[in-house]
Order: structure tokens, then C-alpha cells, then sequence
């Protein structure tokens, strides 16, 4: 899975300006005059509804995470909350064909490893119903979380992966495209 190591816009106080009419200083100020005991969904949620955007947060994420990053707000393990992603797609194949692509014959405990570089340990596995993964994106420091599940019904399988812990918007934009590209990929192939 080839991950590109690159934002879907610069995270810069320029684009963040232009995106959003403050630049990221400016957002900070308001997050600690307005919400200084918020967290992080009770926050982004505000400054979405403030701009009145449909669709994704990506802006409303990433002044949240960088605000976090500036505060030097770390989790018990020493990373930051970081980005989480979401990756769902339905593909016409039973369960077990798509969890035998997901997981193979890896059991708990195992190391993965792919061509690409990518790496990590099967931390749970249930077939048919859902993997977690810890993960390392070739040339990152930072481990990450995976987490898919796995829901048949109708001759068809649901998948919804989520990505947790991820340390940079670069790498999130990355994952978030490659995630997709393997289910369009398997549902190519699934369904010809």
C-alpha cells in the first residue's frame, strides 16, 4: 500500500487564513478565550457550525491537532491525540474473502510487514468480524492505531476501518487516500 506523504493542503497560517478567515495564532486565541476547558469534539464541532461548511472537517481537525501540538498536550504514552481517519466501502463478497485479504493466516502477537515498508503487530484478530493493528508508516517514527470491522449482510461486506493516532495531516491525507485505493482495489478485483 504506497502512502504519499502529503497534505491535501498546505497546513500553513496562510492557507489556514484564506481556508478560514484567521490564521492558526488567531485560532488559538479564541480556543483559549472561549473554550479553554473544551475538548477536542466539543471544539472542532463549534468551529465547524461558527463557519457553516457542509461536508468534511479537515480545517476544523487540523486547527485542533496543531493547537494541541502547540500546547505540547501529549497522551500517557507520549504522543499526541494526533488525526484519525475513516475508511468505509462495501464490496459485494462474503465476509470471509475480504477478512482472508485484510489478515491472512497472522495471528495475535505476530509482526507485520508489507513490500511497501509498512509495519506493525496483528494486536487483535477476529475472523470475520474485525483486526487491530498496530501500525508504523514506512519512514515514521510515530506507531498508529488501526482498527477494522468487518459486517455482512445481503451478499455483501461492510468495511469500516478507522486509523487513529496519527501524528501529522501529511501522513493522515496519505493513509486516508491509500486506506481507499486498497477497498477499490479489492472491490475491483471482488467484483470484477
Amino acid at each position: 500500500m504506497r502512502v504519499t506523504l502529503e497534505p491535501d493542503f498546505p497546513v500553513t497560517d496562510e492557507s489556514c487564513l484564506a481556508a478560514t478567515g484567521r490564521t492558526f495564532a488567531e485560532w488559538f486565541a479564541w480556543i483559549e478565550e472561549h473554550h479553554p476547558n473544551s475538548g477536542r469534539r466539543d471544539v472542532i464541532k463549534t468551529i465547524w457550525e461558527m463557519r457553516h461548511r457542509p461536508g468534511d472537517m479537515w480545517w476544523e481537525t487540523t486547527i485542533w491537532v496543531e493547537y494541541e501540538a502547540s500546547k505540547g498536550i501529549l497522551k500517557k504514552d507520549g504522543l499526541a491525540e494526533g488525526y484519525n481517519i475513516c475508511v468505509t466501502k462495501s464490496i459485494a463478497a462474503p465476509v470471509t474473502v475480504i477478512y482472508a485479504l485484510m489478515a491472512g493466516s497472522a495471528a495475535e502477537g505476530e509482526v507485520y510487514a508489507d513490500p511497501d515498508g509498512h509495519s506493525g503487530v496483528w494486536l487483535r484478530l477476529r475472523p470475520g468480524k474485525d483486526i487491530r493493528l498496530s501500525w508504523q508508516t514506512a519512514g515514521i517514527d510515530a506507531p498508529s492505531l488501526v482498527d477494522c470491522a468487518f459486517v455482512e449482510k445481503g451478499g455483501k461486506t461492510g468495511i469500516t476501518l478507522n486509523h487513529q493516532r496519527i501524528q501529522s495531516r501529511a501522513e493522515a491525507d496519505g493513509l486516508r487516500k491509500a486506506w481507499g485505493e486498497l477497498f477499490a482495489s479489492m472491490k475491483s478485483q471482488l467484483e470484477g
